[in-house]
């Protein structure tokens, strides 16, 4: 996927313009934030299993090597290959050469966002190869020949009259217009992929290092089918992903869901180990697992090790108000949000993202929610320092940073400027707002911005205190 970040505030502007996206995302706005509520309030030992988790993710960070290995090899003892990859190239590659191997023709794919970060479709439909994704979203957005807005939810942005339009241009027959017969249609084509296919393809939510098993949540049960019907299961993972023990997934299980949709648990999850036996009724011939690195190790090595905790359940981005109001095409790579905003500039680089750590309002709420622990506020203003350090900064914002510090560190200019700023605010307000304001045209030109009292914090504190 050619990566648009840099595209940020266009798309953003086109993003809050248009009236079908706005109309989809405020739909799903409130869903996902309720339903996490009360799940979270449910179960009285939520936040004592966040800090459980926080702990064992680091824990597991700091004997990575370890676990990889223990995870290798017992992958090898049930039959399995597992294959590593530096790279999106070395992983696009790997995966070629499995399918051009075994000279794949259809190749099924489950929910895999690494798959995504590889640019792993574009490849095997340049080799020839018919690739079909088999969750419900992604399956929609390959229809509509865009990337997934969502990392749980590929085509949130999408209205059911779009998704509409999408079948009946791709299917043929009458429209459809109820969403259980757009899903029966769906199914209805993917059933014959599903026997059809050489290789399938999923993503792997945990790796268990005790049993060399590849874990995986879904809730329609594509997966199943993606990897059992196949003659070849490949597993796309980032090294991150592994976890000691089944013990220890389940930890994670209990607090996915919760996070991700609000549901207590997941429909199906899946635990598959190595190729089919002798004695099992189903299952792929072949059991691949390629782990991906893709900048990881770096991330491991440095200050950005809290974002490896990061479990893929897109609570981040459901409370993001920034998020919420221009959906995730506008952030121009294959991870938004928050969570986006931090990785696309780590593995794509920082010059090539610049806006994304800056669109962030530093509200908190990401961190308030994420199961793991991970201070996304303060690894995007780790994000801007570095920025600020490599001179990528725009030279009108690194001048204005030297007029507010030179200002800042001198209290008696401060306030003087301040008390002068809140009177002529105040003065020009109509009706307790202000519609235009040079320089602040960003924030004008869709909301007004409301107006100070006329007198500053400080004043009205020390009014309140009978201080000067």
């Amino acid at each position: 996927m050619e990566i648009r970040s840099k595209e940020f505030k266009e798309r953003a502007v086109f993003a809050i313009h248009d009236a079908s996206l706005q109309q989809a995302l405020g739909k799903a706005r409130g869903g996902f934030v309720g339903k996490r509520a009360q799940q979270a309030a449910e179960l009285p030992e939520f936040e004592q299993l966040r800090e459980e988790a926080k702990n064992t993710k680091n824990h597991i960070l700091d004997n990575l090597d370890h676990y990889l290995e223990r995870y290798e090899a017992a992958v090898t003892a049930a039959g399995g290959h597992v294959h590593w990859a530096r790279d999106a190239e070395e992983a696009r590659k790997i995966i070629l050469d499995i399918c051009k191997r075994v000279d794949a023709k259809t190749v099924t794919k489950g929910k895999s966002m690494v798959s995504e970060e590889i640019g792993l479709n574009e490849a095997l439909i340049e080799h020839g190869m018919e690739v079909v994704e088999t969750d419900l979203g992604e399956y929609i957005i390959q229809l509509a020949h865009e990337p997934p807005s969502h990392i749980i939810a590929p085509a949130v942005h999408k209205t059911k009259d779009q998704v509409s339009d999408l079948f009946e241009a791709a299917h043929g027959g009458p429209r459809k217009t109820e969403v259980a017969d757009l899903v029966n249609e769906a199914r209805r084509v993917l059933r014959d992929k599903y026997f059809r296919a050489d290789v399938g393809i999923t993503g792997g939510n945990f790796l268990v290092a005790e049993t060399g098993s590849s874990i995986i949540v879904t809730n329609e049960g594509n997966g199943d089918l993606t990897q059992t019907l196949a003659k070849v299961h490949i597993v796309t993972s980032g090294i991150e992903r592994v976890v000691p023990t089944l013990d220890d997934a389940t930890l994670f299980l209990r607090l996915l869901a919760r996070s991700a949709t609000g549901q207590e648990t997941e429909t199906y999850t899946t635990i598959s180990t190595g190729p089919r036996r002798a004695e099992d009724l189903d299952g792929p011939e072949e059991y691949h697992v390629v782990l991906v690195d893709n900048g990881r190790s770096k991330m491991l090595g440095g200050r950005f090790k809290d974002m490896l905790r990061c479990i893929r359940c897109g609570a981040c981005m459901n409370h993001c108000p920034v998020y919420g109001a221009v959906g995730g095409h506008a952030y121009g790579w294959v991870y938004p949000g928050p969570m986006g905003s931090v990785l696309t500039p780590l593995i794509k680089g920082l010059d090539n993202a610049y806006d994304l750590p800056n669109a962030c309002t530093l509200n908190g709420r990401c961190a308030s929610v994420c199961p793991v622990k991970i201070p996304l506020p303060d690894l995007l203003r780790e994000l801007r320092h570095m920025q600020h350090q490599q001179d990528i900064t725009p030279v009108m914002q690194r001048r204005a940073l030297k007029v507010w510090r030179y200002v800042a560190t001198r209290p008696k200019l401060y306030h003087a400027l301040e008390q002068v700023g809140a009177r002529f605010l105040s003065a020009i307000a109509k009706n307790g707002s202000i519609r235009r304001l040079p320089l602040a045209s960003g924030w004008t030109d869709v909301r007004d911005l409301p107006a100070p009292a006329g007198r500053t914090f400080l004043e009205l504190w020390q009014g309140k205190r009978g201080q000067k």
